[in-house]
């Protein structure tokens, strides 16, 4: 029977960790799937370690190996190579939730179509313990924004996506000397189209390794400032609210201040909202630049 769903690891020098995804892809009772891993540019043998498991065949493996491009060219990868109807990001210091291969196709196949981007299911940590908070019991279906900003749901989220949109909305751009934008990005382009269905179960276990983006996130605020800026442009043209619109406009103003770029007014789609959060994009410019501290800030 041909894959259903594909699951795709982005990993960079993790060789360490990516066992635990693999192990967790061997114990699933439901075989419909490929695991696709793109390697961004490791060095410390994963190449080697992918090869030995795909010797013993125990489940399929694609691999593909490119120079480092940071997570978000990883994704622009595995979306241009997924060919299966369905596909889900498993970090590489993370595994799959016991049968959660099985219940995503089944309740896909019992409520999917293609009125719907996909599936929206539940992080854990390893302990078992959900990442935030749960979907509101009785909610059928939902934009990813407004599971946040309507609902009030807080934490990460798996996200099962329809192959088809995330290959035809346009991809993550790459700014030369950068290596990350929010991945929030697509999702939010995503929303526009189609909503996810809510699936209330654990479908990942999640755990937040130092060096990841999530708790880097000054440091991914100081190194990719074009990358950010892109991003809050999308952020406000998108805003279901003011509040909403402002945040994301003072985030923009301390980007554009990062890359020294004069023009930042121009270039808003809200101009008279960015040029009133500018004395708070400085101020946030100012903390950004001299914290050293590695703090999680959230992007949506």
């Amino acid at each position: 029977m041909s894959p259903v769903l594909t699951v795709f690891t982005p990993t960079y020098d993790r060789a360490h960790t990516l066992h635990l995804c693999y192990e967790s892809l061997l114990k699933q009772s439901c075989k419909e799937f490929i695991w696709l891993i793109i390697d961004d540019g490791s060095t410390d043998g994963t190449k080697m370690l992918v090869e030995a498991w795909m010797k013993e065949g125990k489940i399929p493996i694609s691999y593909h190996y490119q120079e480092n491009q940071g997570m978000h060219g990883a994704h622009n990868t595995a979306y241009r190579l997924i060919e299966t109807e369905l596909n889900v990001c498993i970090d590489s210091d993370d595994y799959v939730a016991e049968d959660a291969i099985d219940k995503i196709i089944r309740f896909w196949r019992e409520n999917g179509n293609e009125n719907y981007a996909g599936i929206v299911g539940l992080d854990a940590d390893f302990q078992g313990g959900i990442i935030g908070t749960r979907i509101p019991k009785g909610l059928k279906t939902t934009t990813l924004l407004d599971l946040y900003r309507k609902h009030k749901v807080s934490g990460d989220k798996k996200l099962v996506y329809r192959s088809a949109l995330t290959k035809n909305t346009p991809e993550y751009p790459m700014f030369a000397g950068e290596k990350y934008c929010p991945l929030a990005y697509k999702y939010i382009l995503i929303d526009q189209i189609q909503p996810l269905l809510v699936f209330n179960e654990v479908l990942c276990h999640v755990e937040y390794q130092q060096d990841g983006s999530s708790l880097n996130m000054i440091k991914q605020y100081k190194n990719n400032p074009k990358g950010f800026s892109f991003y809050r442009i999308i952020s406000m043209k998108y805003a279901c609210s003011f509040k909403e619109r402002f945040r994301a406009s003072i985030h923009y103003v301390s980007s554009n201040l990062m890359i020294r770029n004069i023009g930042f007014i121009k270039d808003s789609p809200n101009r008279i909202t960015t040029l009133v959060s500018i004395p708070f994009g400085v101020a946030l410019y100012l903390y950004i630049s001299y914290t050293k501290r590695a703090t999680v800030m959230k992007t949506p």
